[in-house]
């Protein structure tokens, strides 16, 4: 994702269409999921491009304040490495941006499943 970025920054038609396909069928899901949910409360952005792509998260949010979804440009691109809020002020709902560990998720996981296929109990920490 950041080399696509990077070359549509640059002006890549490939790229921004990338980009831009990208984004929209995120924004897709999340109106397909508040349409079955009949609302939303919060959308949160975690994961590799969802704590780290500020475009993204801007991009996906467009066109989202019928859902009271609006992101505030400066607290969205200083959102880095923390539990963020990047809502505008009065946005009815909020957008997160939440770190993860994907790698520990994805060790405890192989372990459990190693130590299940073992017979065995297994401690994660």
């Amino acid at each position: 994702m950041r080399e696509i970025q990077s070359a549509s920054q640059a002006g890549n038609a490939n790229a921004q269409l990338a980009l831009d396909i990208y984004c929209y069928r995120i924004k897709k899901y999340v109106g397909a999921y508040a349409a079955a949910m009949g609302g939303i409360d919060a959308l949160i952005f975690t994961g590799g491009v969802g704590e780290n792509s500020a475009v993204v998260r801007a991009k996906v949010c467009e066109g989202l304040a019928f859902l009271g979804l609006q992101v505030d440009p400066e607290k969205n691109s200083a959102a880095h490495a923390a539990e963020t809020d990047i809502s505008s002020a009065g946005a009815g709902g909020h957008v997160l941006v939440v770190p993860t560990n994907e790698e520990l998720v994805i060790a405890r996981d192989t372990l459990r499943i190693v130590t299940e296929r073992r017979g065995q109990s297994a401690r994660v920490k």
